[in-house]
């Protein structure tokens, strides 16, 4: 080939993905179509011969690179660049209020404001990174920290651009948005798996939830998930990434190369200054950004919006759970910034969870993994905020008690959070004659055992640690995605592998051998050779990881993260005592208590050591201690009273650590600075007498801000 062709190869190419992407744009996102579906067709297959002929000319960009080849063998976890927080929740307006005069006392200079309004979209949150204009990446939400890299079925989405419409680009733009199923298309969905004799999802978020989590990205392509884009985060340094503290846009000076083939201009992207110029900018990027959004000048016009779509909504083709509502000026959100969990700057207005009425059909009990024994309600199936119930849980004895609950009653069924079905109350008047009040097993369901409730606890417990149904709950925890990962090893498998005795204990999965497993109905060789393979894959899951898989009492994921980084060896954490263990942050006493009592039980030490033996990964890494300020707060004392508006006083404790200061419970002569909230009782009175220096919660967080500057 010449290089007249070679170039005019090229060109064509580039003019074909041109086209095409602008006609995707005009269908997908603006919803005006401006070419024939036979033309498209016309074009793409010409763009498709040609690259077959010269794969060297394929771009990432190109629309034929939508859906790949080939599936996926599994998804590979990675770390955020910039978190993605979830939202504090308001449940009416009064909570608004309250939320935005939280806001208002760490800027109390701020007299005038605006709002973005913008619906809540009930779908799945994605994070998607482009080099250049150029999609590399897409992530799913997971913790907030660390996510799945889903890029090739994020690239199935037609709303979403391989390119950014922009012909100068920043090197690294960051953008969060919302994949969802619109409801017509969740009902062809679900049509077509009845017609299958599949299961049914239960509603188009599970839906879009477990349609991004396919391996193979042409199953995601045929199920046309779409995507509203809501945030961005402009970064010009890959090692400058933006952290919590900062805008949700930043630029610096030292731009990448640009991509070979996006042409440059002279002129640069201007940054936008507000949430709604953010909005804008996404649009004219190629993002479908919500048009039924807003800007709000007050409280009253916020309560307006709300008010008009939470009937309005329910015509939409896709399903909502609220408002956001956020700060519209980007340097007021910086300088408001974020708690432990959530920003500061934004909330999520929720409309009322539905309510529906039902048949209490029987009260059931479930034995847990921790032994706990929760009684249930089965319903006769409602639908319900998009999904059918037929199970709600009554928590314990008291609760039953509370509400009067009888088998045969009309019972008022809500979603909590739209998502746990709960019995919010019953109607006695409409009970049947003889309905009788339901009592709690005395003995276990499961192991015939008595049944044990700590004095001053609500929670009833099996106590035998043999129990079948604790036994097939600690492995099913175990094998769970965010601990061991076995793919395979299901509850249906539990459930045989206990009652065959295969399993007493968790360590006895790498004891296992094909023989025995060949003996369990409906195991062949090729599964029992899988499911082996993928227990041996779990020996190398990080420390964390196996510290939640333990199951130990109100220790969760990131928790575990937390201990593991602190104490980077089980012989660490195993040997630490409580005090030790309850210093390190967001931990607390209860934790502490039940981690020191479960290491200090022989058949869990035992347990360990098979663990260690099979080659179970109990090593972890160190974190490195680093203060958060340029400047040290070392020998400085602190005290913290009364309630303070915005951060737990655990939250202002590892501030003060972080800086290098001591906080203690007592106010004395020694006390440098007391940190006063709403409330303050005695301490305030002596530090007064004592003369010691008084700060409030925005007056300390101006001081990590002045020491982290380096200030005096």
């Amino acid at each position: 080939m010449t290089l007249t062709n070679e170039f005019a190869i090229q060109q064509r190419l580039e003019e074909l993905r041109t086209l095409l992407q602008r006609a995707n744009y005009a269908y997908h996102v603006l919803d005006t179509p401006e070419m024939e579906d036979a033309v498209y067709d016309k074009l793409y297959r010409e763009l498709q011969d040609l690259e077959q002929q010269y794969p060297q000319f394929v771009t990432p960009d190109s629309p034929t690179q939508r859906v790949g080849e080939k599936p996926s063998t599994r998804f590979t976890s990675v770390k955020h660049n910039i978190p993605l927080y979830s939202l504090e929740n308001a449940f009416n307006l009064p909570e608004f209020a309250n939320w935005q005069e939280r806001w208002r006392r760490v800027a109390p200079k701020v007299n005038t404001f605006e709002y973005v309004c913008e619906l809540k979209i009930d779908g799945n949150a994605l994070a998607l990174t482009y080099e250049n204009g150029v999609l590399v990446k897409g992530a799913t939400r997971g913790d907030g920290v660390m996510g799945e890299e889903i890029t090739q079925n994020v690239k199935t989405i037609r709303s979403i651009p391989l390119r950014l419409n922009l012909d100068n680009p920043p090197p690294i733009v960051e953008v969060r948005g919302e994949a969802f199923l619109s409801l017509n298309i969740f009902e062809q969905i679900n049509q077509e798996r009845e017609q299958a004799k599949e299961t049914l999802f239960a509603n188009p978020r599970n839906a879009a939830a477990g349609t991004l989590r396919q391996l193979d990205s042409r199953i995601v392509a045929k199920r046309k998930l779409d995507f509203f884009a809501y945030t961005l985060h402009l970064i010009e340094d890959k090692e400058n990434s933006a952290s919590p503290e900062q805008s949700p846009v930043n630029t610096s000076s030292e731009p990448f190369p640009p991509h070979p083939l996006i042409p440059s201009s002279p002129h640069p992207l201007i940054p936008p200054s507000t949430q709604w110029e953010c909005l804008e900018l996404l649009q004219k990027m190629g993002f479908k950004v919500n048009p039924n959004r807003t800007l709000c000048m007050s409280l009253e016009e916020v309560g307006e919006y709300y008010d008009r779509w939470s009937t309005e909504r329910l015509a939409l083709l896709y399903m909502t759970d609220g408002v956001v509502v956020k700060i519209n000026s980007l340097a007021l959100q910086q300088q408001i910034g974020f708690t432990q969990k959530f920003p500061r700057w934004a909330v999520a207005l929720k409309y009322p969870a539905e309510e529906a009425p039902t048949i209490v059909e029987n009260i059931s009990v479930n034995v847990g993994r921790t032994g706990a024994v929760t009684p249930l309600a089965e319903l006769r199936p409602v639908q319900l905020a998009g999904t059918t119930v037929s199970r709600a849980t009554l928590h314990n004895a008291d609760r039953i008690a509370e509400l009067d609950i009888r088998v045969g009653d009309t019972a008022i069924v809500r979603k909590a959070g739209e998502i746990i079905p709960e019995v919010l109350r019953v109607l006695p008047e409409l009970r049947p004659a003889n309905a009788e009040p339901f009592q709690m097993p005395t003995h276990c369901p499961e192991c015939s055992q008595p049944l044990f409730r700590p004095a001053g606890e609500a929670v009833t417990r099996c106590i035998n640690s043999s129990c079948p149904a604790i036994l097939r709950g600690a492995l099913e925890h175990w094998a769970s995605r965010d601990a061991m990962d076995i793919n395979g090893l299901g509850e249906k498998w539990v459930r045989q592998f206990v009652d065959r005795g295969l399993l007493h204990t968790v360590a006895d999965l790498y004891d296992l051998t094909i023989e025995p497993l060949m003996t369990v109905e409906r195991m062949g060789k090729k599964s029992a050779q899988n499911l082996l393979e993928a227990i041996e894959q779990s020996k190398s899951r990080p420390w964390s990881r196996v510290l939640y898989g333990l199951g130990i009492r109100h220790v969760g994921s990131i928790n575990a993260q937390v201990l593991t980084e602190q104490f980077p060896t089980v012989e660490a954490l195993a040997e630490a005592e409580v005090e030790a263990i309850a210093s390190v942050y967001g931990i607390g006493n209860e934790i502490a208590q039940s981690v020191y009592q479960w290491f200090r039980v022989p058949a869990n030490q035992s347990l360990v050591d098979r663990l260690q033996t099979a080659g179970v990964q109990l090593v972890g890494e160190a974190k490195a201690t680093k203060s958060t300020c340029g400047k040290s707060l070392t020998g400085k004392t602190f005290v913290i009273t009364g309630t303070l508006p915005n951060l737990s006083r655990d939250e202002a404790k590892v501030l003060i650590q972080n800086a290098g200061g001591k906080v203690t419970n007592s106010v004395s002569s020694k006390t440098n600075y007391l940190v006063v909230g709403d409330d303050a009782g005695s301490k305030l009175i002596k530090a007064q007498a004592l003369k010691i220096t008084q700060l409030s919660e925005a007056e300390l967080l101006g001081l990590m801000a002045s020491l982290q500057q380096g200030s005096p």
